[in-house]
């Protein structure tokens, strides 16, 4: 979103403020089209080795040592805690984010991201469709 910047304004929360204010559950993450199995290749001794895994233990494992390290923070505040939790945080990690912009800048975001490969663009671009007027002022064609 930071590459529309003309006409827009932003205001989101902070990592570093919030981060250690509730517990981290998997509802903290974006999980929209989440696959809790998928096949998984791996590599043991030189071989691989493909098999369905089950991502839903690796996901827990890592919201268990993110919760267990702001845990240990808030015990602890030892700032270390918090600088490891920060480094290990998955990219997929909720926060809220205020944004506003304007009609044209939202034309140009329906057309240059509806083809997106993110799907998280294409609902975006979904809802901008829904906007009062939209038909005449952003998704039409030159």
């Amino acid at each position: 979103m930071d590459t529309y910047k003309v006409g827009t304004t932003a205001n989101s929360t902070s990592t570093m403020h919030k981060l250690a204010t509730t517990p981290i559950t998997l509802d903290c993450f974006e999980t929209d089209d989440y696959e809790p199995i998928i096949e998984f290749p791996c590599n043991f001794n030189g071989e691989e080795i493909k098999y369905p895994t089950p991502i839903k233990t690796g996901v827990d494992n890592i919201i268990l040592f993110c919760e267990n390290l702001r845990q240990k923070y808030l015990a602890t505040k030892d700032k270390r805690y918090w600088k490891e939790l920060i480094r290990w945080l998955p990219e997929s990690w909720l926060q809220t984010r205020t944004w506003t912009a304007n009609y044209s800048i939202l034309r140009n975001i329906y057309h240059w991201r509806k083809d997106h490969k993110l799907s998280e663009w294409h609902q975006f671009c979904n809802w901008i469709a829904t906007l009062p007027y939209a038909d005449d002022l952003i998704l039409f064609n030159n």
